[in-house]
């Protein structure tokens, strides 16, 4: 029998992407995707973020956007204005990689849309055949950076 934590974990507060060309990342999310900017902070340059993130003196430019109004989660994108690192392979069979899923009432219809906006997708939209959200819509499309994003529409919804 395991021992009570005087912890918890309560929900999921931000996802966050570290991005090259900010400018570029809040007119795709903002742009193309639909998302509400919440917050901007175009320079980050304070003692705890330095040692939050391990890097003396480090400038952050972010930005923060929910998926709609009733959002409580966040995705916060970063562009390291210092310390710049090199890209990451960002594909999905990579250990420490990560994906968004995002909800869609109408997958087939934001494949079109966003196809004809350029937005780069790995497979047209695929219908799931097994499992527990059998007869959903399934596809995966990249940000500018290369960062998967998965649009889910569940089987028999409006998500």
């Amino acid at each position: 029998m395991s021992e009570a934590k005087a912890w918890s974990l309560s929900r999921i507060h931000h996802l966050g992407v570290t991005v090259s060309d900010i400018d570029r990342a809040i007119e795709f999310y903002r742009d193309v995707l639909g998302m509400e900017v919440v917050g901007r902070r175009p320079s980050v340059k304070t003692d705890y973020v330095a040692q939050q993130t391990g890097y003396p003196d480090v400038e952050l430019n972010v930005a923060s956007f929910r998926i709609s109004p009733t959002s409580e989660q966040t995705l916060e994108v970063v562009q390291y204005m210092s310390h710049v690192g090199e890209s990451s392979n960002p594909a999905t069979n990579q250990p420490g990689t990560s994906h968004l899923c995002l909800l869609v009432n109408d997958l087939r219809a934001s494949y079109k849309d966003l196809a004809a906006r350029g937005v780069r997708f790995k497979s047209e939209p695929v219908t799931i055949t097994a499992g527990p959200n059998k007869g959903g819509l399934v596809v995966y499309l990249f940000d500018p950076d290369g960062y998967t994003i998965e649009l889910f529409q569940p089987a028999n919804s409006n998500a």
